[in-house]
């Protein structure tokens, strides 16, 4: 049996199965969850983007659109994962010249007993991933990275926030 004071991981039972955790008794509170994301490419493909020239057409309504729909499918794609009644998923794509590539930011939002993280994370992976399709075709060297939790707020743990430019790190 494992200290219960010392941290252990959630989805794992006491025989090491993989389980889904059980958070009925945990009360409804107000959760979001930020998340982030780069594709880093070409300056010339950028510029295809920007201009609207890239032959599968708009690349960031697509994704945008993409990371939504993904956000909402979540529990379909992560095994262990609850479908939840998201409230609000928004996915902001901003062109950044200096990586150069695309920024990809996501909110998800609801009022429940889990939170939204991978719902944030799954917007963001899923917008990179269709930017990425689009524009395979002229840049195919094109990087995916910096997928990670921006911050997450309510429940019973309270609200954390990733330390600036960090991955792997967080404060409250």
């Amino acid at each position: 049996m494992s200290d219960p004071a010392s941290p252990r991981l959630t989805h794992i039972g006491e025989d090491g199965s993989a389980q889904m955790v059980d958070v009925g008794d945990k009360a409804e509170t107000v959760r979001i969850a930020e998340a982030e994301g780069r594709v880093r490419m070409r300056r010339e493909t950028l510029d295809l983007i920007r201009t609207g020239d890239m032959k599968k057409g708009d690349v960031i309504g697509a994704a945008r659109i993409a990371g939504i729909m993904a956000a909402k499918q979540t529990a379909n794609l992560i095994p262990l994962c609850h479908p939840l009644a998201l409230t609000k998923v928004t996915v902001e794509i901003s062109p950044d010249n200096d990586l150069p590539g695309l920024r990809v930011h996501a909110i998800a939002k609801l009022t429940g007993r889990t939170g939204v993280e991978m719902e944030a994370l799954t917007a963001v992976s899923v917008a990179c991933l269709t930017i990425y399709d689009m524009g395979k075709a002229v840049d195919r060297g094109m990087e995916i990275e910096g997928i990670r939790v921006l911050a997450k707020s309510g429940g019973k743990s309270g609200d954390w926030k990733a330390a600036p430019g960090v991955a792997g790190t967080g404060a409250s």
